[in-house]
């Protein structure tokens, strides 16, 4: 049995459990957990259940019954009231409880906030227009050239740009630290891949020659232990390079392209780079269509839902850290931040993430958007032959959450081309 009232944002849901329902409850908590409880003279899971609780304690069933009870008719309330869409857990107070009259229990809990969809056509935004500059295709020329070039050991000492194979081993107050050693290590002078400093003394040294290096720590460095410090370096240089591009020309365009000649390669790269940077126009745009009707929207959005959308974005962060090999909190010590500041610096980007996600959702239900079985089935096809596969074979491998995919693409399909198309 429950009563419900809305108080400004927030649900007040308050619920009685009869007597008899709560008898129930504990019942059925003994019934699933009496096989854990050890008493003298019984055998596992045959203890009666007053003789557990005298053991016990009379509360032993009493958690287990509170929540499944509280979870039952909070379900139920939620299910006869679909127009009631929580924005976060119930905060759960025990108002009274006796043995004679059950127990009464008052939830509170916020609201999703209500939605107010501004005008949709007349945006500002515009496509931008693709122009491929010299510059570009240079730049995609070179890369060429890098791929495959030579390294030409020279008799000679290093100069900045050329490339020293070394050996180094780094001590601070004359222990080595791990990391700081290795051997055969090619190194490009001035490319500040090392330590300020490490590469200028690197510079004049010669193939053979050995030398002690001085640096210090950076204060953000990585490593606790070495923040501040300075080391010192046993370096000796064992070769000298120099890279060497190839020539650009028609030859070197027929030797490592399936082109014959420089201008058929520039044309080609040219066309290329416009196909890329037109789908990163497309997208910018649709971000910027998307941005500019989420800002045109009144949304107060509650205080929990910002903090567990920080909380999650938190838990992701630190999951993909953890993919790289490194924890959170050797992030935090190398930025210099405790996770209470880490946090508050993502809270504006976690309330605009929450009002992006349910002004489209309103869109989305507000002109009916979705996908047709046909269009689902296309999609599937679609997949299907990306992994060369039958339709029907590609279907059994598929769970709930692929469908789910699927359908949740051709509806933000849907919907971008339904947005831009107020906006021709």
């Amino acid at each position: 049995m429950y009563t419900y009232e809305k108080k400004e944002k927030q649900g007040i849901l308050k619920i009685k459990v009869s007597k008899e329902n709560w008898d129930k409850a504990v019942n059925e908590v003994y019934e699933k957990t009496k096989g854990k409880f050890t008493v003298q003279g019984f055998r596992k899971g045959k203890a009666p259940k007053k003789v557990i609780e005298q053991t016990y304690g009379d509360t032993v069933f009493f958690e287990d019954a509170f929540e499944n009870v509280i979870n039952e008719e909070y379900n139920k309330f939620l299910t006869e009231n679909k127009e009631v869409i929580p924005a976060s857990y119930p905060h759960v107070e025990m108002n009274s409880f006796t043995i004679d009259q059950g127990l009464e229990a008052t939830l509170k809990f916020d609201l999703m906030p209500e939605v107010e969809i501004g005008k949709l056509d007349n945006l500002k935004s515009k496509r931008k227009e693709v122009e491929i500059s010299d510059k570009q295709i240079e730049k995609e020329l070179r890369s060429e050239q890098e791929k495959h070039a030579r390294f030409v050991e020279e008799d000679k000492v290093c100069e900045n740009g050329d490339f020293a194979t070394i050996d180094f081993s780094g001590s601070v107050d004359g222990v080595k630290f791990d990391g700081g050693t290795a051997e055969d290590y090619r190194l490009e002078l001035g490319s500040h891949t090392f330590i300020e400093g490490f590469e200028e003394q690197v510079v004049g040294m010669k193939k053979g020659e050995q030398k002690d290096i001085n640096v210090v720590f950076p204060e953000n460095y990585g490593a606790e232990n070495l923040k501040g410090k300075p080391a010192v370096f046993a370096v000796t240089v064992k070769k000298v390079e120099k890279k060497v591009l190839p020539e650009l020309n028609d030859k070197f365009v027929a030797d490592t392209t399936e082109f014959e000649t420089l201008e058929e390669y520039k044309k080609s790269i040219k066309v290329n780079l416009k196909k890329i940077e037109e789908e990163k126009a497309e997208r910018d745009y649709e971000v910027e269509l998307i941005d500019e009707i989420v800002d045109r929207c009144k949304l107060d959005i509650p205080t929990s839902m910002i903090d567990n959308e920080v909380e999650s974005m938190v838990h992701d962060f630190e999951h993909r850290l953890s993919h790289q090999g490194m924890k959170m909190e050797d992030y935090l010590s190398y930025i210099g931040k405790n996770l209470e500041e880490f946090k508050n610096e993502r809270r504006s980007d976690a309330e605009k993430n929450i009002k992006t996600r349910l002004v489209l959702q309103k869109i989305i239900s507000k002109f009916n958007i979705e996908a047709t079985s046909e269009e689902l089935d296309a999609k599937v096809g679609e997949y299907a032959s990306k992994y060369n596969m039958s339709k029907d074979e590609f279907k059994k491998s598929l769970s709930p959450n692929d469908y789910a995919f699927f359908e949740n693409n051709i509806v933000m399909t849907k919907l971008l081309e339904f947005i831009k198309s107020k906006n021709k």
